[in-house]
């Protein structure tokens, strides 16, 4: 049967049992209310429904090995998290291929304000609410329900699909962790709602890398044992003013690298290819004005084109400053200190790849609008699998808002789209790793 033929049965299917595919999903968002354990258990009982095969894998966050990335140990949960996959076996005549998602969404408390049951999965005007729905319980459904839809139609895939729920936020780093314990694959898809808003219009296979840090300043309180400073103010040295001359450095480090560094991505798109921006500043004390900073902690971003490395744009970093520092006679004596936060580099599978195109016209077949390569996601976890083994990777979900992890309430996806982007998914992995018709025993 041509391939033709074959995605538009498969979206014939997710339009036909569109109510099952949306009851599958509030499972999802019901099993949330007992946080990660509950969504994966959940997500075991139904691979195993589908004849996969699982494994849970257990580890640390912190004994992951890294690769082109850091991360300071107040920014990683360290606690011991599990990696579940789910093996949907075949006979390895096409090409394999892992499909990922991450069960942890943003931690409940309450429900701040919510005018929608977190945990019901009501539909008002097509959104359907949930909390962690858009972050990301769509795409750990998903990925089981393209399975579930190719099966509905007698076919599987002809090579080995794994579908992975795998912990990501606060650098749980669970992808990584499976990678490195050996999973393998021809290509992967990270089933995510896309945070832009924009869903199934754009295909994430562009993340530029981004460096999260901050700089101390030291200063020196004037030499007074009055309680208000003011009058001797030019007798000590304000660590505010040092950090001004930092703060400069840094603005024409991000000058000189707008001119410098560039990729035609993000040229077309914003006009420029890196930023670094200062996001905060932490001195002295808003209740005794009268008083001295000798202390002041710079904080700031800066992304860079997958053509960086991350330890070529931290050696940047610290020269622009080491060499402001060099030129005042403070700071000369008494250096700005870094503190690291975090780091990933960034990744890229060109629009010309199989992977993408395969994603472009099955996206259009259920959508009718062919999607573009959005490269404005910075951090994306589609850079995982493409820095720890060279794996092509592109991201797709569907259209999502008001994410819990921006602070905002009622957090939702649209869910006809999430019905297109279960049939998507399951279109990708009928053009990806080829199918063959399901045994009559089975």
């Amino acid at each position: 049967m041509a391939m033709h033929d074959i995605t538009a049965r498969i979206w014939a299917e997710a339009q036909k049992t569109r109510e099952e595919i949306i009851s599958d999903l509030r499972d999802f968002i019901a099993a949330g209310e007992g946080g990660e354990d509950g969504i994966q258990d959940l997500f075991c009982r139904k691979a195993e429904a589908l004849g996969c095969d699982i494994t849970s894998s257990s580890y640390h966050p912190t004994d992951v090995v890294l690769v082109e990335e850091f991360a300071g140990s107040a920014a990683i949960d360290p606690q011991e998290r599990i990696s579940v996959v789910a093996h949907a076996k075949a006979g390895g005549k096409g090409r394999s291929l892992i499909l990922f998602a991450h069960p942890d969404c943003e931690k409940f408390v309450d429900d701040q304000g919510w005018a929608h049951d977190p945990f019901k999965g009501e539909i008002i005007d097509g959104k359907l609410y949930g909390w962690g729905v858009a972050d990301d319980l769509s795409g750990i459904a998903a990925g089981l329900q393209a399975i579930a839809l190719l099966h509905a139609l007698r076919i599987r895939p002809a090579a080995d699909v794994y579908v992975a729920s795998t912990p990501s936020k606060r650098h749980a780093r669970g992808v990584s962790h499976l990678l490195q314990k050996g999973l393998q694959a021809d290509a992967a898809v990270y089933l995510h709602p896309a945070e832009s808003g924009v869903g199934l219009q754009e295909i994430k296979g562009f993340t530029s890398g981004q460096i999260e840090f901050r700089i101390e300043i030291a200063g020196l309180a004037p030499p007074t044992t009055e309680p208000h400073q003011t009058a001797f103010a030019h007798k000590g040295i304000n660590a505010i003013d040092k950090a001004y001359l930092i703060w400069g450095a840094l603005k024409r480090l991000d000058e000189e690298r707008s001119a410098t560094v560039r990729h035609p991505a993000l040229d077309a798109e914003i006009g420029r290819s890196t930023n670094l921006m200062v996001s905060h500043i932490d001195a002295g004390s808003a209740s005794r004005l009268t008083r001295g900073a000798d202390r002041c902690i710079l904080g700031a971003a800066l992304s860079f084109p997958p053509t960086e490395t991350l330890e070529s744009v931290r050696l940047a970093i610290e020269t622009a400053v080491a060499q402001a520092a060099a030129k005042d006679a403070w700071l000369s004596l008494h250096p700005p200190k870094f503190i690291w936060d975090s780091g990933v580099a960034g990744a890229e599978t060109v629009s010309e790849h199989d992977l993408v195109t395969s994603a472009m016209a099955a996206i259009q077949s259920v959508s009718g609008v062919r999607p573009w390569i959005n490269p404005m996601h910075t951090g994306s976890d589609i850079r995982n699998p493409i820095v720890q083994k060279a794996i092509p990777t592109i991201g797709l979900g569907p259209r999502c808002g008001n994410l819990a992890q921006n602070g905002a309430l009622d957090e939702w996806v649209d869910a006809d789209d999430h019905v297109r982007f279960v049939a998507a998914t399951a279109m990708i992995i009928a053009t990806w790793c080829g199918l063959e018709p399901v045994p009559a025993n089975v």
